[in-house]
């Protein structure tokens, strides 16, 4: 599917970083599955686009974004995306049991987990992954496109996953609305039908909208607010010049080379260090998740989170989390809570 955006044409942007496509290509592995070089630079561009959009963005910081992608998932989604039948074989051995081990997490944080719902949620995804063709239209439009390489392909799958199961459950609710409008109650339906014809106006894709409605993951408020505090109390134990260079890129957005000239280094190194602090807070707020906490402020003790989960919830912030960085950036070693005893 073609997607329109304001990012360098599909010429140019291949005319501009054809060494690095050919290396990115062979690092991803793409000839394992028969995919052809201009169509992972098809991948490749779409997610550059949705990283920078109508941003400035240097071809240094391009080509650093474009190197810490998960390649190899990349080359597999776009190439299942394009049909190719060795790509289809080994996601559907190697990806099946996974898809139903995150739909039966899933289905448990909702209180309605079991086996075969499980397999139902997980194996309802793969006519949207394969594709559909529009009416029309001789090519299908696979799911997989929306895969930018990002994150990992199976913690993708899960999102997805989650959003399916939000959808179902919306459905549902809808059920529910309608036979309440027989009961002499319409002005709530014309309400939720017309909030949700707002919703899919603005796009197809079902992780792309969050906006106009209210989450129905009864979990999702709930997972953001301890990612919120992890996150928080880890930019607090960062070092004062990590927070610094936190600030100038995301805070100020800064380009690389500009937070290079001013602190008197290369962009490259810049960029080494920027990828590292992000490397630490991941690991920082994923083991704080995972640990759980105890009881305070009136609050009963938060359980750890499995795998799944906190790859959920990493996710949940890609999509419309209204994090603050520049106050948590501000609170400084202040924010720390006392470590437990």
């Amino acid at each position: 599917m073609t997607q329109e955006s304001s990012f360098a044409p599909l010429d140019a942007f291949c005319a501009q970083y054809a060494r690095l496509i050919e290396w990115l290509h062979a690092e991803a592995k793409g000839a394992r599955w028969g995919l052809a070089r201009d169509r992972f630079a098809e991948a490749l561009r779409r997610s550059a686009e949705k990283r920078y959009g109508g941003a400035r963005a240097g071809a240094p910081e391009v080509e650093a974004y474009l190197k810490s992608l998960h390649l190899e998932d990349l080359a597999l989604a776009c190439a299942c995306g394009d049909g190719l039948e060795a790509a289809w074989d080994f996601f559907v051995k190697h990806f099946r049991q996974d898809l139903r081990a995150a739909a039966r997490a899933i289905l448990r944080t909702s209180g309605v987990g079991d086996e075969t719902r499980a397999e139902d949620l997980a194996d309802s995804l793969y006519a949207e992954l394969y594709g559909v063709t529009p009416n029309g239209s001789g090519r299908r439009i696979s799911l997989f496109e929306y895969f930018h390489g990002r994150s990992k392909l199976s913690t993708w799958l899960r999102a997805v996953l989650a959003q399916r199961h939000v959808d179902l459950l919306r459905t549902s609710w809808r059920t529910v609305s309608l036979e309440t409008e027989e009961n002499g109650a319409p002005h709530e339906i014309a309400a939720a039908s017309h909030s949700e014809l707002r919703v899919n106006k603005r796009s197809p894709h079902p992780l792309e909208w969050r906006a106009d409605s209210q989450p129905a993951d009864p979990d999702r408020d709930r997972y953001l607010a301890r990612l919120d505090g992890a996150l928080s109390a880890a930019i607090a134990r960062l070092a004062a010049r990590e927070r610094m260079l936190l600030a100038c890129y995301y805070v100020d957005q800064l380009t690389l080379a500009e937070i290079g000239r001013t602190l008197g280094e290369h962009e490259s190194t810049v960029s080494r260090q920027l990828d590292r602090i992000r490397r630490e807070l991941r690991e920082a707020v994923t083991q704080t998740l995972s640990r759980g906490a105890p009881a305070r402020g009136g609050h009963g003790p938060e359980p750890g989170l499995d795998e799944a989960q906190v790859e959920l919830v990493f996710e949940y912030a890609l999509s419309d989390w209204p994090f603050d960085l520049s106050r948590a950036l501000s609170k400084g070693e202040a924010a720390v809570d006392p470590p437990e005893k």
